[in-house]
This record gives structure tokens, C-alpha cells and sequence, in this order.
């Protein structure tokens, strides 16, 4: 089997057009072509990307140690390895570019999920320290990420002392998001635990690189099957509760806007709020500020912030509680602070320019 019949797109849309998720999400390298091992990824074609979300240019294995995973107080952690390679951090609406180095050794990510939902945990501060025989080889910083391949996660690149054992020290502090429904109450206790894993030839085998030949087209690859670690994908639109307002692209983003009234809603009329996700492949889009306002007739009955939280059901959002929503009342969604998440190579260019969505309800 060839790799072009590997990289398929969605139903319906030509491959050639690469309108879509390409992929089929394994954990070794998705083509049977001949990847490279240990070999860092190739730059991409143009400068830090076209604009907007695109076909990366390459499709890495990653490794999953078998002792990488476990829990901690609320929190469930698995650890995974790849080769280190480019990415961007964004502070406010700056971004900035990290260079993989020569020195590195890995492009290591720690996943955070609550283990009875599979719900991910954005906002939860987790920080690395990487030990062998007790004593510390790398502290580097690991920051909130998103990747076509894992959906939200906390990655960097660090630096190793050769082949042998390690253990990956993952802390994470209390979730900044507000924990709502089952979650309230939870997630509130700094907790850590010891993630251990080997680096020797056994284990750069498995992270490979081959380049795409559609790299830099409009699209995105399919998120991987991490087996029992999820990778974020958003809860499907006629799933979350409540009736749904509307849905509209901003600077690529999809805003889901919802208006529930069971518990939700508490002792005010509606609970509104707006679940964000990328295009092509539905990641939970987190660590935005977004402000909203509700107005009836020539009346503002709402102007105000929505509140990052976390529901069970509804997964990562930004919500807030109003008075009521009626038939006709005009919502207008204000994106304060784009998504203050690192990007891999196909999101770096996209959710920058957010501006404003209205809805009529």
C-alpha cells in the first residue's frame, strides 16, 4: 500500500483539495513508505505556514511508555515521546517562534484528563522535571499546546543525558477553569506524580518522521487513537446540552453558542455559553477571554464576561448565566484574548485575528 492511499480526507471531499483531516491516527507513523528515525522534523515550506489552519508537513510516531501513565488526587497523566521540533507560544496577541536545538532529545507531552469522563483538562498549570537515578537532568518549561495529532496537551522539547531510565516528575496545580456539574468541588488540590520512561534505540525506532506530500494545504491530519488517553475533541453540537443558537467561523474557529435551561442555568433563566473548537477535526479550543452581550429590542438585558469552565458534559466552554434568552434577542460574541495556547506546525498562523460573532435567537 502506497502512502497517497493513506492520506484520506473526509467523506466526500477530494484528496486533492485537502479540505479536510487527512491520516489514519496510528501511534507509529501513519505511512508504510519508509519513515526517518531520530530525524527532526523538516521545515515547512513557507515561513511559519500559510495562513490559517493547514496540512502540517509532516506525520511523526511518537512513543508511549508503558509505565507513562497514572493518577494523581482528580488527575489522570499520560506521557509521550517525540523527536523535538519547532513550535509557537502566544502571549496576548504576539507570537513567538521556538526553534528546535541540536541539543534537544525529545518533544515530550503530558496529557491531563479526569479519568471517568475522558474529559481533558486545559488550565490545569502542569510543570516537568526530568530525573535520573534521583537526581534532576532537565527542568525545562512545558507549555499548553495544541497539535492537529493531540488535540490540547502540555509539551516541550528537553534535553537528555543519553540512553538509560528517566522518570518525568508531572505536577499540576489547581484547574483555573470553574468545575461545574459533577466537577464542582473537584480539581482544586495541587497534585504529582512520577511518569517513568526510557530513551534508547528500541525506543527512537518509534519516533519517525515522513514528510506529506500535501503539506501546507488547507486542512489538518486526523487526530491519532491514543488509546485509553483522549485527545479533546470537542463534544458534537447536537449532543451538548441545551438549544443551540448558532454556529459561526471566527478567524477559522468554530463557536458553537447555546442557550440551556435545565440545571444548568441555576436560579437565572438561561445558562449561555459558547463551545469552541478547530475546524476540520473539532479540538476543544481553550484560553480565550471572551465577552458577550444579549440585546432585546434597543435594551442591552446582558453585557458582561463568559467565564472559562468545565462540565462533564459540555467539556471545555466559556459560559455565563442571564436573566432569560427570547425569540429575536441578537448576541454578540466579543473575543477579548485569542487562545493563549502554543501551537504546533498547522495552527500557528490561525486563531490570531478573532474579532466578533452575532447570533439572532
Amino acid at each position: 500500500m502506497q502512502r497517497r492511499q493513506l492520506l484520506r480526507t473526509l467523506p466526500g471531499l477530494a484528496l486533492a483539495g485537502a479540505a479536510g483531516c487527512l491520516g489514519d491516527g496510528g501511534s507509529e507513523g501513519d505511512g508504510t513508505g519508509t519513515p526517518t528515525p531520530t530525524a527532526s522534523p523538516t521545515e515547512t515550506a513557507v515561513t511559519d505556514g500559510p495562513d490559517g489552519v493547514y496540512v502540517q508537513s509532516y506525520l511523526e510516531g511518537m512513543a508511549m511508555p508503558e509505565s507513562g501513565m497514572s493518577m494523581g488526587g482528580d488527575y489522570s497523566f499520560g506521557l509521550m515521546l517525540a523527536v523535538p521540533h519547532n513550535f509557537w507560544t502566544v502571549t496576548g496577541g504576539d507570537l513567538s517562534r521556538h526553534q528546535r536545538e541540536d541539543s534537544q532529545s525529545v518533544h515530550l507531552m503530558v496529557q491531563v484528563w479526569d479519568e471517568e469522563t475522558g474529559v481533558v483538562l486545559p488550565e490545569s498549570g502542569v510543570s516537568v522535571e526530568i530525573l535520573q537515578d534521583g537526581e534532576t537532568v532537565s527542568e525545562e518549561v512545558i507549555y499548553p499546546m495544541l497539535s492537529q495529532r493531540m488535540g490540547f496537551h502540555y509539551g516541550g522539547n528537553f534535553t537528555l543525558a543519553g540512553d538509560g531510565s528517566y522518570t518525568a516528575r508531572v505536577s499540576a496545580s489547581p484547574l483555573s477553569a470553574e468545575p461545574m456539574g459533577s466537577f464542582a468541588g473537584r480539581f482544586d488540590e495541587p497534585t504529582t506524580v512520577d511518569l517513568g520512561f526510557e530513551f534508547n534505540q528500541a525506543v527512537r525506532d518509534q519516533l519517525t518522521i515522513e514528510e506529506l506530500d500535501q503539506a501546507g494545504d488547507p486542512g489538518a491530519i486526523r487526530p491519532m487513537d491514543m488509546g485509553m488517553m483522549p485527545t479533546g475533541v470537542a463534544t458534537s453540537p447536537g449532543e451538548l446540552p441545551g438549544e443551540t443558537v448558532g454556529t459561526q467561523s471566527v478567524d477559522e474557529a468554530e463557536f458553537v453558542l447555546k442557550a440551556a435551561e435545565n440545571e444548568l442555568a441555576g436560579d437565572a433563566g438561561a445558562y449561555l455559553y459558547v463551545s469552541a473548537r478547530t475546524p476540520h477535526n473539532d479540538l476543544v479550543l481553550p484560553m480565550m477571554s471572551m465577552d458577550a452581550t444579549v440585546t432585546r429590542g434597543s435594551e442591552d438585558v446582558y453585557d458582561g464576561q463568559l467565564s472559562r469552565a468545565i462540565h462533564p458534559d459540555i467539556q471545555y466552554h466559556y459560559g455565563t448565566r442571564v436573566d432569560s434568552l427570547e425569540s429575536g434577542d441578537e448576541v454578540e460574541i466579543t473575543v477579548v484574548t485569542p487562545p493563549q495556547v502554543g501551537r504546533h506546525e498547522g495552527y500557528e498562523t490561525a486563531f490570531l485575528r478573532m474579532d466578533r460573532a452575532s447570533f439572532t435567537a
